[in-house]
């Protein structure tokens, strides 16, 4: 690759894909390939702080063939969609930024997990942004209506819409929320029908799409987050699925999603009440009286745990990375000492 550096003034670009190493960043003559300098990443202090999908960032052009992007920071977020990252490792990822709607698309009539919308919801919340339940291939059921109040049951207050790309049923409703200027992301699991869903609003088969099998489950084909121009002027981001979608600092996100456990917390005898065994526990009284599911507070025990497990992983990880830097320091302090004095 030939590259001559131009001195450039910095510009405003704005990341619509990621590969690996690789971004692509869109400028107003055109999307350019862009890379990330080593200093940059040397001194984020957290690997929500790269560039993502959605991001507004500055960049230094330069000539050549093909022309390249130089990134020289981000600009401060309106919103981010954080999940921990996949596997053992303590560390936030950035999804996807700067969205104003996170579409949650679950396939009927099997793919609707209750838990695991409760989670989407979650993260939508702390995000940010406003969650909107997309029930995918409604062409597969014959009355989506008893699914709709399923979800709505532990979504208050989000819309759910049934929609169908196959006869572009709900594809209207969707349109109405994507004005011109919106950025929405679409998440959920592999074979949600997500990249099928952006070809219908596209208008046309942008998105590679997988075969789908007998039992109407489409296959997963989408490898990178990409964001998507519509023809109104909104802005989509296509995901893969998810295999896991673990929390990441998602205190307020959970007492969002929980709303009704958050307000009959509020009549609890004690301030501090875990809605466990406390005598004048308002939460546990609901769930005796029927009017609060019990499953829903179980789901709400389980989040809790798990977001408290998670930022013990977190001071324990803050705290490792402390006595690093400090035994670096005092490493350093004393070479330089031996140096003076011997």
């Amino acid at each position: 690759m030939r590259v001559e550096t131009r001195a450039d003034a910095a510009q405003t670009a704005r990341v619509v894909a990621h590969h690996r190493d690789r971004y692509i960043v869109r400028l107003p003559e055109g999307d350019v390939d862009a890379h990330l300098p080593g200093r940059l990443r040397h001194t984020i202090s957290s690997p929500d702080e790269l560039p993502a999908v959605g991001d507004w960032i500055t960049v230094v052009r330069q000539s050549g063939d093909p022309p390249l992007a130089i990134i020289q920071g981000v600009l401060p977020r309106r919103s981010a969609f954080r999940r921990k990252t996949a596997g053992d490792v303590t560390a936030p990822q950035v999804v996807a930024a700067n969205v104003d709607i996170a579409f949650i698309a679950a396939a009927l009539p099997d793919d609707i997990n209750l838990r695991r919308i409760e989670r989407y919801l979650t993260l939508a919340w702390e995000s940010g942004s406003t969650p909107v339940v997309l029930l995918t291939k409604s062409d597969l059921v014959g009355d989506a209506g008893e699914f709709i109040r399923d979800v709505r049951s532990v979504a208050p207050g989000v819309d759910v819409i049934a929609v169908s790309a196959l006869t572009r049923s709900g594809t209207d409703a969707i349109a109405a929320i994507l004005t011109a200027g919106v950025t929405a992301v679409v998440l959920g699991s592999s074979g949600a029908g997500k990249s099928t869903l952006v070809n219908a609003l596209l208008g046309e088969d942008r998105q590679r799409v997988g075969e789908v099998r007998d039992d109407g489950a489409g296959r997963h084909t989408t490898t990178h987050r990409e964001l998507i121009e519509l023809p109104g002027g909104a802005s989509l981001i296509d995901t893969p699925g998810m295999r896991e979608l673990q929390l990441w600092s998602a205190a307020d996100g959970i007492e969002e999603t929980f709303r009704e456990i958050a307000t009959l917390a509020e009549e609890c005898r004690f301030r501090d009440c875990a809605h466990v065994t406390e005598p004048g526990c308002a939460v546990l009284a609901a769930v005796e009286r029927g009017t609060l599911d019990s499953a829903r507070l179980d789901s709400w025990r389980n989040l809790q745990r798990e977001l408290a497990y998670l930022e013990r992983r977190q001071d324990a990880a803050a705290t490792a990375a402390a006595k690093s830097v400090a035994r670096s320091a005092e490493y350093l302090l004393r070479s330089r000492l031996r140096e003076k004095y011997e």
